[in-house]
């Protein structure tokens, strides 16, 4: 088994955080009527892509009803609509949509995780769950020996990044577009592709576009 494998399992049958795994199985018993003949994942989400990657691209959480119902980030919910059609379009993806554990996608040079592993009440972690998931986050990096870009979707995850890499004081703030180098890492923020973010024209597909691009060249 590979590292990344024993690190996944590892990860999957994680209880440390007591409100978050109240909430995920909650959720996973009680269902969205949308998603009512569906078995739910209620599980934490490890990351997923290729174990080469140049580019790694950091969430929040899982969704509710997202990940935590299909078993992989992003997958099943608006905000993966708006980032796997953002990363097929930079050919980061071989296809532009992602539903199920199983639908055949795969990513080349790019690798997705999240910086909380259970999807919290309200999308809204806290710092401290922030804090016992980061460990993980490090020995993914550590193990992702190819990776060169950190693309933060949101300050939630510009902020784990740079505790993961241990950037030093005083610390550069989350912008879009802005980045910050520690040792061999750029660090490239960029707002969520929520859809508080999507629906009000914050971030839009050319925005999106032009994240990955640049997460192209600076890999280079």
């Amino acid at each position: 088994m590979s590292s990344l494998a024993r690190l996944e399992r590892e990860v999957v049958a994680c209880r440390r955080c007591p409100r978050l795994v109240a909430w995920r199985e909650e959720v996973a018993r009680t269902k969205r009527a949308a998603y009512a003949s569906e078995s739910y994942w209620g599980r934490p989400l490890p990351g997923f892509g290729d174990p080469a990657a140049r580019v790694l691209v950091l969430g929040l959480a899982p969704a509710a009803h997202g990940g935590n119902r299909t078993g992989r980030i992003f997958t099943g919910d608006r905000s993966g609509d708006w980032l796997f059609a953002a990363l097929y379009r930079a050919g980061f993806a071989n296809q532009p949509t992602s539903t199920s554990r199983d639908d055949g996608l795969m990513l080349r040079d790019c690798y997705v995780t999240a910086a909380v592993r259970c999807a919290p009440p309200a999308n809204r972690p806290t710092p401290g769950e922030r804090d016992s998931c980061l460990p993980y986050l490090i020995r993914e990096l550590a193990l992702l020996t190819h990776v060169r870009v950190i693309v933060c979707l949101g300050s939630f995850a510009w902020d784990a990044a740079m505790r993961a890499v241990d950037a030093p004081r005083p610390r550069r703030r989350f912008g879009h577009g802005e980045v910050a180098w520690v040792e061999r890492y750029a660090l490239l923020g960029c707002y969520h592709p929520s859809q508080q973010n999507t629906f009000t024209g914050k971030l839009t597909e050319a925005m999106l576009d032009d994240v990955f691009t640049r997460a192209r060249g600076l890999a280079a």
